[in-house]
């Protein structure tokens, strides 16, 4: 059994960022890094290898799992607020979590990311023109950096982090213990033991039942009740373009009349792709953008997620969430695509009807129909949903315009901390999307700097600072 002082367990945007501060600030103490996935250059999700068409669910999948976590092959989206993304704010106070988020931006742009703009929808007219249209616009500052440019940075990130931190891939945790002098035994499941000081459990999403089994077995205590359900929209970009060439990401909720329920859009790609991911076996869908002029499609997609909040007796809503996604596999062998207006006419999309498709599809789905699979309450909402969007970018609900399901966003158990985002047991801690309390790459990101300065005061720095 090695033993070090620090043991994080996930290297996704939390554990990069509280690799990186660490190794900054070049702490006084042995760090040790885990992932179940693998190293930057080995994420090659095999459609992207053209192995195949479809989602293999390879284990762990490429996309959720590895360096840099489910971040790294996203669109590099980074939101600087806390009207979203995350509860940070609560924790360590509203001008904190700001200035956290900034910091990850300076850190971003002097690894390379500095050429990609940085939006934001504070001065836009968009926010007036959705408040005539009973539209909510939230305010952000958003940096896009791209799949592509996202994924250089995160090597530079690693290859400056890595000459001062252990980092150790391809290792699942089976299980953690404590023991009596207060320290941890982390055990693989290939049967090794690593023991520390000081815990960070950083799963993030694809993380969340083995973070909630080990706060379980730990009894600190996690509240498990919200889940998005939606579909993934794609049209052609044209009709976004004017939004998009603004703001580029523009977080907009409306209250449904139907139902009084709150539906809103999420990570929005101009000219992207859809492409699913592998969450515990289970195939939903995302989205993806790049930086490089050459890899742009004459698409625009973003997701529309009504949000399920769930009280007694019902405890478990990422289990809903799971249902409604199997569901969806079941029928389509992963994910379904179905055209707005069959959607709306009560019809199956079949190959026969999306051949006459004038928006082309960027990701290879089973046409069919979404109302076998989403609750009814759920696509009522979102349908009124995409006729409110029309009035504010007209073209929104035309015929061809693609849904692609299931999107769910699940939110991983509200684990228990405290401003340091340590738990009721000293020296555990839980942060980024794996803990609950952030659900944003900014904020995700600024957590593991928060954590990482904590453990800098406590152990010391080499360089005396």
């Amino acid at each position: 059994m090695k033993d070090y002082d620090i043991i994080v367990v996930g290297a996704g945007a939390a554990g990069v960022f509280i690799a990186y501060e660490l190794a900054k600030l070049d702490i006084d103490a042995s760090v040790l890094i885990l992932d179940k996935g693998g190293r930057l250059e080995e994420r090659v999700c095999p459609i992207k290898r053209g192995v195949t068409k479809t989602c293999v669910k390879c284990n762990p999948c490429h996309i959720m799992n590895g360096y840099g976590g489910a971040g790294t092959l996203s669109d590099g989206k980074y939101n600087i607020t806390t009207q979203f993304g995350g509860d940070l704010h609560n924790y360590v106070g509203r001008e904190k979590a700001m200035e956290l988020m900034e910091y990850v931006d300076e850190v971003l742009c002097g690894m390379g990311g500095a050429d990609a703009k940085l939006y934001s929808t504070g001065s836009s007219d968009l926010k007036t023109i959705c408040l005539k249209n009973d539209l909510h616009l939230l305010e952000a500052k958003v940096r896009h950096l791209g799949t592509d440019r996202n994924v250089r940075i995160l090597g530079r990130m690693f290859e400056y982090s890595s000459e001062k931190i252990e980092m150790k891939f391809h290792t699942n945790i089976a299980d953690v213990e404590r023991e009596e002098d207060g320290r941890f035994t982390v055990v693989t499941d290939k049967g090794e033991s690593f023991r520390c000081r000081d815990l960070v459990m950083a799963t993030g999403r694809s993380g969340s039942k083995w973070i909630s089994g080990i706060c379980d077995k730990m009894g600190i205590e996690q509240k498990k009740t919200r889940v998005d359900i939606g579909v993934r929209v794609e049209l052609p970009a044209e009709v976004f373009k004017h939004i998009t060439d603004d703001v580029y990401e523009s977080k907009i909720v409306y209250k449904t009349d139907k139902y009084n329920d709150m539906v809103r859009t999420f990570c929005m790609n101009p000219y992207g792709e859809v492409v699913s991911e592998n969450t515990n076996g289970i195939v939903t869908v995302n989205g993806h953008s790049y930086a490089d002029p050459s890899l742009l499609t004459e698409n625009t997609n973003f997701a529309l997620l009504v949000s399920n909040n769930f009280t007694e007796p019902f405890k478990d809503s990422n289990e809903y969430g799971e249902s409604i996604a199997r569901l969806s596999n079941m029928l389509g062998g992963g994910v379904l695509l179905q055209r707005f207006g069959d959607l709306v006419k009560g019809r199956r999309s079949s190959e026969r009807r999306m051949a006459k498709c004038f928006t082309r599809p960027t990701l290879q789905a089973t046409p069919g129909d979404l109302s076998l699979v989403i609750p009814k309450r759920q696509l009522d909402n979102i349908i009124e949903m995409i006729y409110a969007l029309d009035k504010i970018a007209p073209g929104t609900a035309n015929e061809d315009t693609l849904l692609y399901g299931v999107e769910v966003k699940f939110y991983n158990s509200k684990v228990e901390v405290d401003e340091h985002l340590q738990t009721k047991i000293p020296g555990m801690y839980a942060l980024g999307d794996g803990s609950g309390v952030t659900h944003s790459l900014s904020q995700a990101s600024a957590s593991g700097v928060h954590v990482g300065r904590i453990l800098a005061d406590k152990y010391g720095t080499k360089k005396g600072a």
